[in-house]
C-alpha cells in the first residue's frame, strides 16, 4: 500500500534538524525500500523547513506509524505532528517522479 506522510516540525526545535541531519539521511537510506520519496517542506526555497512529506510503501498504516517512530528526527523531538494518509494513485502504473 502507498501512503503520504506529512510532518509538521516544531519551529522551536530547528537546531535538532541541523544536529541530526546526517543520522536522518542515513536512516532514510537504510529504509529506501519503504520510504520511496522524502523531502522537506518550505514556504519559500530559502526558508527554514516547516516539516516534511514522504511517499511510503508499507503493508499497513500501523507499519508506517511504527517505521516513522524510529526516524532520528522523530526520536529527538523535531516533529510536532504527523499525518499518515492512504494514497490512491490516479494512474497506478506511473512512477513517482524524483
Amino acid at each position: 500500500m502507498l501512503f503520504i506522510v506529512r510532518f509538521t516540525d516544531d519551529p522551536s526545535r530547528l537546531s535538532i534538524r541541523q544536529q541530526f541531519m546526517s543520522d536522518h539521511l542515513k536512516w532514510l537510506e537504510a529504509h529506501d525500500d519503504e520510504v520511496l520519496v522524502a523531502g522537506s517542506l518550505r514556504e519559500e526555497p530559502a526558508a527554514n523547513p516547516v516539516g516534511a512529506c514522504w511517499v511510503v510503501e508499507c503493508e499497513s498504516k500501523g507499519a508506517v506509524e511504527q517505521l516513522l517512530k524510529t526516524d532520528p528526527f522523530w526520536v529527538q523531538g523535531l516533529r510536532r505532528s504527523v499525518e499518515v494518509l492512504h494514497w490512491m494513485k490516479a494512474f497506478p502504473g506511473r512512477k513517482v517522479p524524483v
